[in-house]
């Protein structure tokens, strides 16, 4: 295998205290606005149908004023292994955690907004090290996406997926994987399309959460489950539940100010995603940890990338070429409530060798947090699928 390049080195940001320090002081001088006026709604989810109920954000903001620990999140993020290099003139940050095992296969994972690199720090270790010495293992690599986290932000547009796509081959060039499988949920999993599409003389295989078909193919021939599909994910961008992408794509900067000036308006923006595109009934920490949340939302903060993340909207929204097609092995699988489904016979029609496709029990849009084991055995059944197709 190559030697990395010496242009990859150890990323040792840290939060100041006095950061730490404003941000308790704002979220102790927040104002906030009256209740929901579906306040006294039993628990389920027409408690939310206005947004984040105001007793449930008001008990997570004292939480994260007075209980929860970004010092235990930044040494987490220092044992899986931190770095930074520069690529195509902008500084990408990455996680990088190598396998002792010496058939690991490199893996790349993308998130997606309003994701991090927080999605996988609980994933990572059991990917390159199982504790099933059966179990394929893999040496991971998890960038953050430009203008998320500590990742630089782009003062010019232009970073769109495919461009990013091209960065992340360059990315793993440099750290000696020519060859590589790659994973992604969201816009990570529209961005790994792209990598299978565009690059398949890097990328071995890839496995995606979000499978996404060419316009315009009829419903004929689909299941009356599948047309229910396609049913759902049409209502979801045509209505009002996908008002929060038309900002972000049309006005990335007018919300951004919001974002990046009150941790209210930052925790309350991305924990009604994490509510409404989990698999839970009532709450998102029904399945998911506050304090991984909490981290996530932390990040944002911390690195004001409210208005820069908002803007891959901007740069990528519908922008996935129709004519892409892709011929590398691909492991699809689509969790029950995700908000974005897309039937076996639609994704045939862009992913031409799909050697997995699972439809899980159970999941939403955030799997790696939600259902963390399932998650793990589903990436590994799917990449060992891509794996053997080229045996």
């Amino acid at each position: 295998m190559p030697r990395p390049s010496d242009d990859v080195r150890v990323c040792d940001a840290r939060a100041t205290d006095a950061d730490l320090d404003d941000l308790r002081a704002r979220l102790a001088a927040a104002r906030l606005p009256e209740a929901e006026t579906v306040r006294g709604a039993p628990p389920g989810r027409r408690r939310w149908e206005q947004g984040v109920p105001l007793a449930d954000l008001t008990e997570l903001v004292e939480y994260w004023r007075t209980g929860y620990d970004w010092r235990a999140f930044e040494a987490r993020l220092d044992r899986i292994g931190r770095f930074r290099t520069t690529v195509d003139g902008l500084g990408i940050h990455f996680l990088h955690r190598r396998s002792a095992r010496a058939d690991a296969v490199p893996l790349l994972m993308t998130h997606g907004w309003p994701g991090s690199i927080a999605e996988f720090v609980d994933v990572v270790d059991e990917l390159a090290d199982p504790r099933d010495p059966d179990a394929p293992a893999f040496h991971v690599v998890v960038p953050s996406l430009p203008g998320f986290g500590y990742s630089d932000k782009p003062a010019t547009t232009g970073w769109g997926i495919e461009r990013i796509a091209a960065a992340w081959v360059e990315l793993m060039g440099r750290l000696g994987y020519d060859r590589f499988v790659a994973h992604g949920g969201d816009w990570g999993g529209v961005i790994t399309t792209v990598l299978g599409g565009r690059f398949p003389a890097h990328v071995l295989g890839i496995h995606t959460l979000t499978p996404q078909a060419p316009p315009g193919l009829t419903t004929d021939g689909l299941t009356a489950a599948e047309r229910a599909w396609t049913e759902e994910t049409r209502a979801f961008w045509s209505g009002p539940r996908a008002a929060y992408a038309k900002q972000q794509a049309a006005r990335p900067q007018t919300i951004g100010y919001a974002l990046v000036d009150s941790p209210v308006g930052l925790l309350a923006w991305i924990v009604d995603k994490f509510a409404e595109w989990s698999d839970t009934e009532d709450s998102p920490f029904e399945t998911m940890s506050r304090d991984r949340v909490l981290d996530n939302v932390t990040l944002y903060w911390l690195t004001r990338a409210g208005a820069s993340a908002a803007r891959i909207y901007h740069e990528s929204h519908d922008s996935l070429d129709p004519g892409l097609r892709v011929d590398v092995p691909s492991a699809l699988t689509v969790y029950p409530r995700d908000i974005e489904k897309c039937p076996r016979p639609w994704a045939r029609e862009r992913f031409r060798n799909i050697v997995r496709w699972h439809t899980p029990g159970a999941g939403g849009h955030f799997p790696s947090l939600e259902v963390p084991g399932d998650f793990v055995a589903d990436l590994r059944a799917g990449l060992a699928a891509v794996l053997a197709a080229h045996r």
